[in-house]
């Protein structure tokens, strides 16, 4: 009996589970999965005053539209807060060659760069390297994706 039953609902879930996943629209801001953690917990700010990567601490934190930001120090934290889009990556942090490219993909936090006082981050060493290629138009063609590309 259990067996049949077993059975009976397997073959009624087969449709749901086979068919394709629901298209859902890519958030704003690239964060980890089921986070609402911005920039993975590094600093923003620092890029600019440190000229690296730092990581941010819970102690120093701030929600920006539904997004949590972290910040190495109160002074770094207070920069944010008088001017978070001075700040912010560009692209809500997604690798802005992807975006010049018509897509979304995970900003590395370590492949950044600040252009025109602007940060933007890339996947990894290899795009970082064809995005420095053509910075002007990558930002360009990025600029007329953004924010559309989130809805692809």
């Amino acid at each position: 009996m259990l067996r049949r039953l077993f059975f009976a609902l397997t073959l009624l879930a087969a449709p749901i589970a086979l068919a394709p996943a629901a298209h859902a629209d890519t958030a704003p801001v690239h964060t980890g999965l089921l986070s609402r953690v911005a920039v993975g917990g590094y600093d923003p700010v620092a890029y600019f005053t440190d000229g690296r990567p730092v990581r941010g601490s819970e102690r120093y934190r701030i929600m920006h539209q539904g997004y949590e930001y972290r910040f190495a120090n109160a002074e770094n934290l207070a920069a944010f807060r008088a001017s978070p889009a001075r700040y912010l990556p560009q692209y809500g942090g997604y690798c802005a060659w992807a975006v010049s490219q018509g897509y979304t993909a995970a900003g590395n936090l370590n492949n950044w760069r600040i252009v025109d006082g602007r940060l933007y981050l890339n996947y990894n060493d290899e795009i970082q390297t064809r995005w420095e290629g053509d910075i002007p138009g990558h930002i360009r063609r990025a600029n007329t994706n953004w924010p559309g590309v989130l809805s692809r």
